[in-house]
């Protein structure tokens, strides 16, 4: 978000991805005094038991920052909230959800902790609306000091919705189920990846994805991949030197399998397969669907994490689409959906 965007008094997000919490002013003079007061409780305690008095019961903690946070999950299946409206620029980059650039339209959102869920609402879309009308925008990154209903727009969605001289406005929201979608699944495989270590983003699913699996050539047995909090999906021993099977499920059960994903680092590779549609081949079959589609995510401590974080369980196994060629793109090609 630009300075300028937001009252003086109003909370600032950080600009651009990767970003961080600010740490909190005081917080270190905090807990030294939280020390002393324990420390203090602890001799008081002690001089009791010696003079032979019975001591009281301690009352419970109070809830404050150490409480335990709120279950994370992303906005799904189109019920509406309230909230409010900021803006920010990511300067082209491709956010949390680490696409190589921004959205062409560069309508775009940062959602907090508790909705971008570790990346579980990477790549889904959202209908905002706020005094001037509705704008569609692509989850593409976290704004780690916006509460459960901050969205954090881009300058350029904000202005669809509002006049960006106020700053701040209220709006409504909700997830787009099946949104049309800009093209079949895209795929980049993460520098560094080998036969013994593989990571791959997923692009142009239009609903946010539940699970992502993925094996060796066209046979043989399916390895789950965990979802990172920076939205590449992790197979930590590996899977072999390709080339691949992904099979990718989203949270409202579409599910679809592209073949041939080649291992090449850094690399976005276009598939055939679409998530749902069925305009091209093996597009949009249903899997079996779960009692409830809402996924589950533990929320990160930090914007950006090397370590895997606890994914959703695979999905049943229903009979998957045919597998399908994939051909590559430029080098360096955007991976981000587009509207």
């Amino acid at each position: 978000m630009t300075d300028a965007s937001v009252p003086p008094d109003a909370p600032q997000p950080a600009g651009g991805p990767g970003r961080r919490r600010a740490r909190r002013p005081g917080r270190s003079r905090w807990l030294a005094a939280g020390g002393v007061a324990v420390l203090a409780g602890v001799l008081g305690l002690t001089l009791a038991l010696r003079a032979g008095a019975t001591p009281t019961c301690a009352a419970p903690p109070a809830a404050g920052p150490l409480a335990a946070p709120a279950a994370a999950a992303p906005p799904v299946g189109g019920t509406v909230h309230k909230g409010k409206a900021t803006f920010y620029d990511s300067k082209g980059a491709g956010g949390n959800c680490s696409y190589p650039s921004a959205p062409a339209n560069r309508l775009y959102v940062a959602l907090g902790p508790a909705e971008y869920a570790a990346g579980a609402a990477c790549g889904g879309h959202l209908d905002v609306t706020g005094p001037k009308g509705t704008v569609r925008v692509l989850v593409m990154d976290q704004c780690p000091e916006c509460a459960p209903g901050h969205l954090d727009l881009s300058r350029e969605a904000f202005a669809r919705i509002a006049d960006p001289a106020q700053g701040i406005v209220s709006v409504s929201y909700r997830a787009v189920v099946d949104p049309p979608l800009p093209g079949p699944l895209a795929f980049r495989i993460k520098e560094g990846a080998s036969r013994y270590w593989f990571a791959v983003l997923v692009a142009d699913h239009g609903n946010p994805l539940r699970a992502v699996q993925v094996r060796q050539g066209g046979s043989g047995g399916w390895r789950a991949a965990d979802r990172q909090d920076y939205n590449y999906w992790l197979v930590e021993s590996g899977v072999g030197p390709g080339p691949f099977s992904i099979r990718v499920t989203d949270v409202y059960g579409h599910r679809v399998t592209a073949g041939g994903v080649r291992l090449t680092p850094g690399q976005v590779q276009r598939g055939t397969v679409r998530m749902y549609g069925g305009a091209a081949a093996g597009g949009g079959r249903p899997a079996a669907r779960s009692a409830s589609p809402r996924p589950s995510a533990s929320p990160s401590p930090r914007a950006t994490s090397p370590r895997p974080s606890p994914s959703a369980a695979p999905a049943s196994s229903s009979p998957s689409a045919p597998d399908a060629p994939v051909v590559p793109l430029a080098a360096g090609a955007p991976a981000g959906c587009r509207n």
